[in-house]
């Protein structure tokens, strides 16, 4: 039976630090304030600084530091750059969430640019492949960490109008497994698979639709709210999954990546 005192240090964060991507808007802020509301200090980057200082802020008037960093993961000089200075203004990263991403609509698949090809598999595996290893190496040489990677259930499941983007998350998966064996046993590399989210993405959807696709298909019959990603994440980011490595742990309402919700 556990004692009290471990029963609320279990999801203890308290001086660590985290670094995640894509943290300044939806999952992403979502977590970075969970970690800091648990005693983290918290570094945020995506491609638009103005909007990660406005969480940055947030962040701080928890009671904890804060940095805030412009980065396009898809570059991997600013990928480096990003590692550098989370390192120089912390000494350490405990924890990285590699969440950034991104899944543009196109006309048909023959339509696929080049570019656009590029552009998603560099924010969706290129940047996390590079900066996990940047991070991971400094990790080993410290006393560990762990590394989030957010993937999606498009990456196991049919996803027409995608295939750009589910073809990287399950290149992310399948990163996250091997990486798991590469950087054990200090350090612990799992993967959240979330389901559809109502975060300001879901504005483009024809939300009507979905709901009802929710409702039959869908075992908790609606999509997640974003708050509900933070159990999953103080998990995999706390003591609480230390001996939990190379997991694919789906957040999806149950929904199992079932195509036929949107």
């Amino acid at each position: 039976m556990q004692d009290q005192s471990t029963r609320t240090t279990l999801f203890d964060l308290t001086g660590k630090v985290a670094l995640i991507t894509g943290g300044s808007r939806g999952l992403g802020r979502e977590m970075a304030l969970a970690f800091a509301d648990h005693g983290a200090h918290v570094a945020i980057a995506s491609r638009k600084l103005e909007q990660c200082e406005k969480t940055a802020a947030e962040i701080a008037a928890r009671g904890v530091q804060s940095y805030a960093h412009a980065c396009h993961v898809a570059k991997w000089t600013e990928v480096e750059a990003l590692a550098e200075a989370v390192f120089a203004r912390f000494g350490r990263i405990d924890i990285l969430v590699n969440n950034a991403g991104l899944s543009p609509l196109y006309p048909s698949l023959d339509a696929i640019t080049e570019e656009l090809f590029d552009k998603v598999i560099g924010i969706n595996l290129k940047g996390p492949f590079r900066l996990s290893a940047l991070v991971a190496k400094r990790m080993m040489e410290g006393d560990g960490g762990s590394i989030i990677n957010i993937s999606s259930t498009a990456a196991v499941t049919p996803s027409p109008g995608s295939e750009p983007y589910c073809s990287a998350k399950a290149g992310l998966n399948a990163l996250t497994r091997s990486m798991a064996y590469a950087y054990g046993p200090k350090v612990r590399v799992n993967c959240i698979m979330p389901g559809p989210f109502l975060t300001d993405i879901s504005k483009a959807w024809d939300l009507e639709a979905f709901e009802a696709g929710a409702r039959a298909n869908i075992p908790l019959q609606r999509g997640g709210q974003p708050h509900e990603i933070v159990g999953a994440a103080l998990y995999l980011a706390s003591s609480a999954s230390s001996y939990t490595t190379g997991a694919i742990l789906p957040v999806d309402g149950g929904s199992g990546g079932n195509p036929k919700i949107l």
